[in-house]
């Protein structure tokens, strides 16, 4: 037998052990030895999978693998058989064929065990909930779904068995099942705080974090001391970017747990977003040091600074807490902060591939993109806003120039840029207002017909108005740096005539490798394929010149982010002149301003300008396939 199978490590050695063992056996079968499972004809990849799963057989037949160690062994044979340049067809076929046999050998087994243990083929609620509970508290996932659906079968209305299936279908990956639990259980019992906070939990999971903010606070209404509540509720705000709030909902809960992980990790996050970085790392520190398996504190810790060789103690630290049976969210946060480490000190092979199992398990919790539906929706852009419909469309709109949108794909330079302009005392960055994606989703409807009506816009002209002077009154000009609003130029333009655009273009390689390199959101899926990306950002392109020919020249200034980062001062210049501010020193100087950033660029924004990250793709050419079909698209 390869090794005991008594822990999770034991598993991810196996799965590997198993890939090793296909290698060697498939480069015997070549008779020249090198395909290693390449080019080999049909009849010996079928011998050699039927050799392969007599071997599965053989070594898991007396093992009690739960779905933690399964995974992780799929995972580790899967992974394996990659870097060793097995194709990636051959792979997928392999693990879902070694998946496939360890599912069904679990299934013989609980068959065979179920009589024994279970004569009258029927047990009791409270007996099943005990056991569900006992199997999720030992990462017995699968398991514990199956006796929670029992017991509901039985007491359909039992809401802490919806609660806690809706828990063991979350630590699986099924975000959307364990939604769907929570909000049964709350439906049952409408002040079930348990429930209400994991439901709020899980959409600010799932990226939708405007709406997690109800359930948490409905939480707390029911049960004022729930602590869990009160982490979760001051962690939302903090990703809402209203940092003053949760920097105090946080503090208090640690006043009460002062060793919550959850908490300590939240007021590092907070702190690092407001540029104290120190602090930031003595929360991260200290949260791992009552949990060495908390991924997130040793993410929170790679995004503090670059990594260098010398930072081999975090990677060892990160690599071993990965090995635990880290639920899907956790374990990809992970492999995105390995990732950056691998990024940072060149190793650019094993960067990539961390990247890709990230954006492969964030997958899980994301909503597919689709493609023909964000086309159908550039379509009606380009069809409604045209240049004679924006001319007449003047009743009800805004005559303030007070707005400024920074706008772009992600990872385009938005952040530096509003950072350069808030250095100036008579702005204000605002960071990434969610103002217009929400008006959009309110009323999509109406306006994929035709441009708003008197009465909508001056509801919407008012309503950013009250939002602006949330960010200070004083200020001449506000950024609004919200990159999807790229996608509303001409709703904007048509409310406020006289607010000034500026567009982020960067090279569309490397502009796409650093989404496909960052985890963003669950909403904005089509980061996480290099496929989706290629099509996302060509259909970002074609609405960015329809609203390049549409709009007024003096409205929309065009800035190269290598321009800007090569030539630093003719561009500040520029886009001072460009929103009506006189020349300050200080925009030269931005990293020295202090200005809460919210996005992923909380650390570079406070950095000098560094070349590096001008031509990085081609560090990563071999992989990106999909990705260099836009050499030319963002000309």
């Amino acid at each position: 037998m390869l090794l005991d199978f008594l822990n999770v490590r034991d598993a991810t050695r196996v799965g590997a052990a198993l890939a090793d063992d296909f290698v060697m056996q498939s480069a015997g079968a070549s008779p020249d030895g090198r395909h290693k499972g390449r080019g080999a004809p049909s009849a010996q990849l079928h011998t050699l999978l039927q050799k392969f799963l007599q071997r599965v057989d053989r070594e898991t037949r007396t093992l009690r693998l739960n779905l933690i160690k399964r995974a992780k062994l799929a995972h580790s044979f899967k992974w394996r058989l990659l870097e060793k340049g097995v194709e990636r067809q051959i792979v997928d076929e392999l693990t879902q064929a070694l998946v496939l046999r360890l599912t069904t050998a679990r299934l013989d087994q609980q068959c065979r065990a179920e009589p024994e243990a279970n004569p009258r083929g029927r047990s009791e609620p409270h007996a099943l909930l005990a056991r569900g509970d006992g199997l999720l508290a030992r990462g017995g996932y699968a398991e514990a779904v199956d006796c929670y659906q029992q017991l509901l079968h039985q007491d359909p209305r039992n809401a802490v068995a919806c609660n806690n299936l809706g828990n063991a279908l979350w630590k699986m990956g099924r975000f959307g099942d364990a939604e769907a639990q929570y909000r049964r259980a709350v439906s049952i019992r409408g002040n079930y705080a348990e429930a209400l906070c994991n439901l709020g939990t899980l959409l600010r999971a799932s990226g939708r974090i405007i709406e997690a903010e109800m359930p948490l606070r409905q939480a707390l209404k029911a049960k004022p001391t729930h602590l869990d509540s009160q982490i979760s509720l001051g962690t939302t705000l903090f990703v809402l970017g209203r940092l003053s709030e949760a920097r105090s909902i946080l503090e208090k809960s640690l006043k009460l747990a002062p060793r919550s992980v959850d908490a300590l990790v939240a007021l590092g996050g907070v702190t690092a977003r407001e540029g104290r970085f120190a602090e930031s790392e003595t929360m991260y520190r200290r949260a791992l040091e009552i949990d060495p398996k908390a991924a997130a504190g040793w993410a929170g810790l790679a995004a503090l600074r670059r990594m260098t060789t010398a930072d081999a103690d975090w990677l060892r630290g990160a690599q071993a807490a990965i090995s635990a049976a880290l639920e899907p969210l956790a374990e990809s946060t992970l492999r995105y902060a390995i990732a950056k480490y691998y990024d940072d000190t060149g190793n650019f092979g094993r960067a990539f591939r961390s990247y890709q199992r990230g954006n492969e398990l964030d997958k899980l919790r994301a909503q597919p993109y689709d493609r023909q539906a964000h086309s159908r929706f550039v379509d009606d852009l380009v069809r409604i806003y045209t240049p004679e419909a924006l001319a007449a469309a003047h009743a009800g709109a805004s005559d303030s120039d007070r707005p400024v949108f920074v706008v772009g794909m992600p990872r385009s330079g938005t952040s530096l840029t509003e950072q350069i302009i808030a250095s100036h005392p008579a702005a204000r960055g605002a960071g990434e207002l969610g103002y217009w994606n929400l008006a959009v989703r309110k009323h999509e409807a109406a306006l994929r017909q035709a441009l708003p009506a008197e009465p909508l816009r001056r509801k919407l002209a008012s309503g950013y108005a009250s939002v602006l002077a949330q960010h200070g009154t004083k200020a001449w000009r506000v950024v609004d740096k919200a990159t999807i609003n790229s996608d509303y130029l001409g709703l904007i333009h048509s409310i406020f005539p006289r607010a000034r655009i500026i567009y982020m273009r960067r090279d569309p390689i490397d502009t796409c490798l650093s989404c496909y390199f960052q985890q963003f959101s669950a909403v904005t899926s089509f980061t996480l394929d290099l496929s989706d990306l290629a099509h996302y950002y060509r259909e970002h392109q074609r609405l960015v010149a329809h609203w390049r020919n549409v709009l007024p020249a003096g409205s929309f200034l065009e800035v190269p982010y290598e321009g800007l980062v090569t030539d630093q001062e003719k561009w500040t210049r520029r886009i001072l002149e460009f929103i009506g501010l006189r020349w300050d020193d200080h925009c030269l100087n931005y990293h020295l301003t202090e200005n809460t950033v919210m996005t992923a660029s909380y650390w570079q924004v406070r950095q000098t300008l560094y070349h590096s990250s001008i031509g990085r793709w081609r560090n990563y050419q071999k992989f990106i396939g999909p990705l260099l079909e836009l050499k030319d698209a963002g000309s």
